[in-house]
């Protein structure tokens, strides 16, 4: 199994755009066949330097995370972060 974790930081870090980004994220939920499992995570302790989302995702292969990173709806979402996003930090594993 592939975890694949995202910690994101967005530019405006009020409710709404965590709770508009926590939403796209989660639409990708049951769309991409190779994503095995979808997990948004809010921050509830807020600081300088911490992160607002965590996003948890899982595969059964590296090709499968691979196949999601081009995958149409993963671009799509991906292009809806990257223009709010000031700051993501990512750590991969195997388990």
């Amino acid at each position: 199994m592939i975890t694949n974790n995202l910690l994101i930081k967005l530019k405006e870090r009020n409710n709404e755009n965590v709770a508009k980004a926590k939403d796209v994220l989660l639409s990708m939920k049951g769309k991409i066949e190779v994503l095995r499992d979808l997990q948004v995570e809010v921050n509830i302790r807020h600081g300088e330097s911490s992160y607002d989302i965590l996003l948890i995702t899982k595969f059964s292969c590296l090709e499968d995370l691979e196949s999601y990173l081009v995958h149409p709806i993963h671009v799509e979402v991906s292009k809806y972060i990257a223009g709010v996003l000031e700051s993501g930090a990512a750590v991969c594993y195997e388990s």
